[in-house]
């Protein structure tokens, strides 16, 4: 038998045998010269069997049709122990998935969105208490909206500003209309992609701004728009987009050189797709904004990126805010952030709709695990996470030592599955 070279036997195990099966030689030359985003340490922490059980379920879904293809990328110890491709890039057209395949990240946007918010705060210029009204003069007298038992809707002025930490911790009332069916929820755009396709950045702020609130800020944890309003007070503050801020502020600190929110045309030949047929229910599907132009960079879903920019980003985070010498926040910055910062009289409107997120609280963009046995996802008490709607997965368990990647293009409820599917997996295969 040929004897491999250390290079030859590296990328064997990164491309793995779920992700190689259909791969041209022109994209195995690509994912061989894809420079690993940080140092190898291949199946660190990880038992074989485990290792394999994470193959065989990426097989296992891609030959069912349950997701066209993914990439994981799992760091353990500051090293990559897993970073490997699997299945399709585009199902339908047949191109396997490199490790390098580009990924519109819907909400995993928040979780940038926020550090980038972080680095002004850390500066004296976004203090968490303020009210959003400081920058967006709009938002000053906001009301509250109450319907009754026969849906007819009325408002009382609201007793709290929204504040910048209810923008980064979802206690702002600024509701996603696709989240509901009430009155009010017909005011709000359905979600962030499709606002930033619709409107302006002023037209969307004016949109909000008139809309009654869901309820009152500070009072309840419930998800909707308020990162994509914290990315415009970042763009107000530096007067630049939101994508330059984050390239000048994060991205470009961390070694991220292929996460933006304006993909360029030569880029679109790596942008992953999803499967034309929803497995659960069997309709077409499609991801729209994957073909259409966006008219502001919007914080709260819009960015796109790669599994090896995005482990690198959470790897900064588990580090403390720094990666190979370049600092983004403080430690005790990203300490704050990613602590819990809701206290008891918030009522909790996620665990309702998403059942994996009980015993969970909410730091600054990101969910944090405050008590270990009631989410029915494994973890730690102190890990955080946020997830995409496309079937992106990002999770970081400092006990652990441990960031985990999973860009996959799995829209519709399909993707929770495959989050406690994933969730589970990880943690079976840990040794310790």
């Amino acid at each position: 038998m040929k004897k491999l070279s250390l290079h030859s036997a590296l990328t064997a195990f990164f491309i793995g045998t779920a992700g190689i099966v259909g791969l041209t030689a022109g994209s195995l030359v690509r994912a061989q010269s894809v420079r690993p985003p940080l140092p190898i340490a291949a199946g660190q922490g990880f038992s074989q069997e485990g290792l394999k059980r994470i193959d065989n379920f990426f097989a296992e879904q891609i030959a069912s049709n349950q997701m066209p293809g993914a990439v994981l990328a799992v760091a353990k110890n500051g090293k990559l122990s897993i970073y490997k491709p699997y299945g399709y890039m585009d199902k339908a057209a047949q191109k396997p998935m490199p490790t390098d395949a580009i990924f519109n990240l819907a909400s995993m946007t928040k979780v940038m969105a926020t550090v980038g918010a972080l680095t002004f705060y850390e500066e004296g210029n976004l203090p968490l208490n303020a009210p959003i009204s400081d920058w967006l003069p709009q938002f000053k007298s906001m009301k509250v909206g109450h319907v009754d038992a026969e849906g007819k809707l009325t408002t009382t002025p609201a007793t709290n500003p929204i504040t910048i930490q209810d923008l980064m911790r979802h206690t702002n009332g600024l509701t996603y209309g696709g989240r509901g069916s009430t009155p009010i929820h017909k005011f709000y755009p359905a979600g962030s992609a499709p606002a930033a396709i619709n409107y302006s950045a002023a037209d969307f702020i004016d949109k909000l701004a008139a809309a009654p609130l869901l309820y009152e800020p500070g009072t309840s944890w419930d998800y909707g728009f308020g990162l994509d309003v914290l990315g415009i007070i970042q763009e107000k503050i530096a007067g630049k987009p939101l994508g330059a801020v984050l390239q000048e502020r994060v991205w470009s600190k961390v070694g991220m050189p292929s996460t933006t929110f304006q993909l360029a045309d030569k880029d679109r030949n790596r942008l992953a797709q999803p499967l034309p047929i929803d497995p659960l229910n069997g309709k077409s599907q499609q991801v729209e904004i994957l073909s259409k132009q966006v008219k502001f960079d919007c914080g709260g879903s819009c960015a796109y990126s790669t599994a090896g920019d995005y482990v690198r980003f959470g790897q900064m985070l588990l580090n403390g805010g720094s990666l190979d010498g370049k600092r983004v926040l403080g430690p005790q910055t990203v300490a704050f952030m990613t602590s819990n910062h809701l206290d008891k009289g918030i009522k909790n409107n996620v665990s309702g709709t998403e059942p994996a997120r009980l015993g969970y609280g909410f730091g600054l963009g990101v969910a944090v695990r405050t008590e270990r046995g009631l989410s029915a996802n494994n973890g730690n008490v102190g890990d955080y996470s946020w997830n995409g709607a496309y079937g992106t997965i990002f999770f970081v368990d400092p006990k652990e030592q441990m960031v985990v990647v999973m860009m996959g293009v799995a829209p519709g409820e399909i993707r929770k599955i495959h989050r406690e599917k994933l969730n589970a997996l990880i943690y079976g295969a840990l040794e310790k």
